[in-house]
């Protein structure tokens, strides 16, 4: 892990589109010595991961994002470029997030495939997921494929760097043997980390393998917490709810039980921004009403010199690229031409 090679593999994807940022540009005006640092640090075990810079972002729901320093972005990058392969041997074919060759729209492409096939879906999510992952349990989960001490001691670093970083975020919830010292546990991973990804799908593949293996659901997948269970039985869904709530109690984590229930596949299921039928795709109506308003005010900023019109175009073009998932032609037209005016001089 600790191979210039690695390191400069490295610093070239954390800096990957942040070269403009003034904490990419100062690592990267010093680049070797920095990374000759960074590497005397991991091999004396000196290192020692720095202060997060915490803000929220509100879309698409409200999280606390925990941002590290750069150099420690390196780090992660370093780690991730080592044992990621070893683990993704592990996890199963229909787990989408963070993956290469997976990712939102494979995630819906395969809901959608399903939803042809069976005719009940049962659509769970985590409550706090990354608040709630259980650094005792993570941890034991890791060592069970790292068994080098030394990589195993940067994980822990890494990992206990963001103990308490969500600790508002979480709420205590007790599970059956705990005592009064379980509101002590450490817990939490800082949403923003490319580590906290990669821990996310290690923390969840015992209950993918148990839902195919032990519960014997073929139809199944996963995009980060947010978790689907096909079959043309209702009672057999509602067993395997059950069954999945008393598995997830060893994993420390809860479900948001009011809406999980099981649904017919032609009454679209919601997944990831859209509503997936059988026959075609919609995009929810909120997502739509936010989209309207940030596209309003970045042509309002665009036309009073704020943002140029690169800027304004690449926000509309981000949008674009991940409707067009859907069945939205007609809704693209009226959205992108709802009473602007373009002046000669713009073109």
């Amino acid at each position: 892990m600790i191979d210039w090679s690695n390191l400069l593999l490295a610093f070239r994807k954390a800096a990957k589109g942040k070269r403009g940022k003034p904490s990419a540009a100062g690592f990267e005006h010093q680049v070797a010595d920095r990374l000759l640092q960074l590497q005397r640090e991991l091999t004396d075990f000196s290192y020692r991961p720095g202060g997060y810079v915490n803000f929220t972002i509100h879309e698409p729901k409200r999280r606390r994002v925990s941002a590290a320093p750069f150099r420690d972005r390196v780090v992660h990058h370093a780690l991730c470029n080592v044992i990621e392969p070893v683990f993704e041997s592990q996890f199963i074919a229909d787990s989408y997030a963070n993956r290469a060759g997976k990712g939102t729209h494979a995630a819906v492409d395969r809901l959608q495939e399903y939803a042809r096939r069976y005719r009940y879906v049962l659509r769970l999510d985590i409550v706090k997921h990354f608040p709630s992952i259980d650094h005792a349990v993570l941890l034991s989960n890791l060592a069970g494929t790292i068994q080098e001490t030394e990589m195993m001691w940067l994980v822990e670093r890494i990992i206990h760097s963001g103990e308490g970083v969500l600790a508002g975020e979480y709420e205590m919830v007790w599970f059956p043997g705990d005592d009064l010292f379980a509101a002590s546990r450490p817990r939490g991973l800082p949403i923003g980390n490319l580590t906290s990804q990669f821990w996310s799908n290690v923390y969840l593949t015992p209950l993918d393998w148990f839902v195919l293996r032990d519960l014997g659901c073929s139809a199944y997948l996963r995009y980060v917490d947010d978790f689907a269970l096909f079959s043309d039985s209702k009672r057999q869904l509602y067993e395997w709810k059950q069954a999945i709530i008393q598995f997830l109690c060893g994993l420390r984590l809860t479900i948001h039980e009011p809406p999980a229930q099981v649904i017919p596949c032609a009454h679209g299921i919601p997944w990831l921004g859209f509503v997936v039928y059988p026959t075609h795709r919609r995009i929810k109506a909120r997502n739509v009403v936010k989209f309207s308003r940030r596209f309003r005010a970045n042509w309002a900023e665009y036309c009073a010199g704020k943002i140029t019109f690169a800027e304004f175009d690449a926000s509309v073009q981000g949008w674009v690229n991940h409707v067009r998932y859907a069945d939205t032609w007609g809704l693209r037209a009226h959205v992108l031409g709802q009473g602007l005016v373009f002046k000669r001089s713009d073109f």
